[in-house]
């Protein structure tokens, strides 16, 4: 077979994939970038051409910039909590694989990532309840005051970021963990020979080895955390039950402009918005990742 025909066999094999792919990921990305340059309230059935309009009056929109704020804060705060801890998790976890109870570690820490979005959050919700949940308990022990976790909007942000980087750890900790264990061994009797301890070897082998494996975690971790959306609607319950009032997220802003307020258009545009942040934050970490490869 010539190489013009093995290519023709390879593209004719992959076609109905790319077809799919194309419908599936391509055409809905494609359809919001066209909706985000129209105005329409999801019954008409004329668009109005409208151009940039949206992404202007999304520059000024105190909602819209709120939820982008909190959103980036939960994000990176999330990020910030996992990938460290999940590291040191996953090494710990590597040095106790001679134990019976490492099967045991491993299983109770992806749990969380498996467990059900709405269950979860809704006992994360007791935890935090002022009067009967089971934290302000165990800080009076301390001599510490009771907090309305859920109805101080900063402290909601905090319980946000809590429950989600509790969600993500699982997830995080397994990851590390495949590329510790495949880490060579030989660098590690190199480090002990040269002196170097526990904490030295994970500081100077460990963590340098796993640069790429830290920027996969990392930018799955900040892609979900950009999309944070029911921990929000659930925990964030203002007084009167409405749900994320207390903690608007930019998901959430999303949804009440095209279902509540029927500004689909407008809630496309934050949704193009949403795509460059996370595609701008995707190239500045693989960029710093090739910098301190050269480095």
């Amino acid at each position: 077979m010539t190489a013009r025909g093995r290519w023709s066999f390879i593209l004719a094999a992959l076609l109905p994939t790319l077809a799919i792919y194309a419908w599936v990921r391509l055409y809905p990305i494609g359809d919001v970038l066209y909706l985000s340059l129209h105005e329409w309230n999801i019954i008409a059935k004329v668009r109005p051409f409208v151009g940039l309009e949206n992404f202007v009056e999304l520059s000024t929109d105190p909602l819209f910039l709120e939820a982008l704020r909190n959103t980036a804060i939960i994000a990176f705060g999330v990020l910030l909590v996992t990938i460290p801890l999940a590291m040191v998790l996953a090494a710990l976890i590597h040095a106790r694989t001679a134990s019976r109870l490492s099967g045991f570690y491993e299983t109770a820490i992806f749990l969380p990532h498996v467990v059900s979005l709405v269950p979860a959050a809704m006992a994360w919700k007791w935890i935090f309840d002022a009067r009967l949940g089971p934290l302000n308990a165990i800080l009076s022990v301390f001599g510490v005051q009771p907090k309305a976790w859920l109805f101080d909007p900063v402290l909601s942000i905090l319980c946000i970021v809590v429950l989600c980087a509790w969600q993500a750890l699982g997830f995080a900790v397994l990851i590390f963990l495949v590329g510790i264990k495949n880490l060579p061994v030989s660098l590690y009797e190199a480090a002990k020979l040269d002196g170097a301890g526990p904490v030295q070897s994970f500081f100077y082998v460990t963590v340098p080895l796993l640069k790429p494996i830290t920027l996969y975690v990392s930018v799955v971790t900040l892609v979900a955390g950009f999309n944070v959306y029911g921990q929000a609607f659930v925990l964030a319950s203002d007084a009167q039950g409405a749900p994320g009032n207390l903690v608007r997220v930019l998901v959430l802003d999303m949804l009440e402009n095209a279902f509540r307020n029927y500004r689909v258009g407008y809630a496309a545009a934050e949704a193009v918005v949403l795509l460059v942040v996370v595609l701008v934050l995707t190239a500045i970490q693989f960029g710093a990742l090739r910098e301190r490869g050269r480095a």
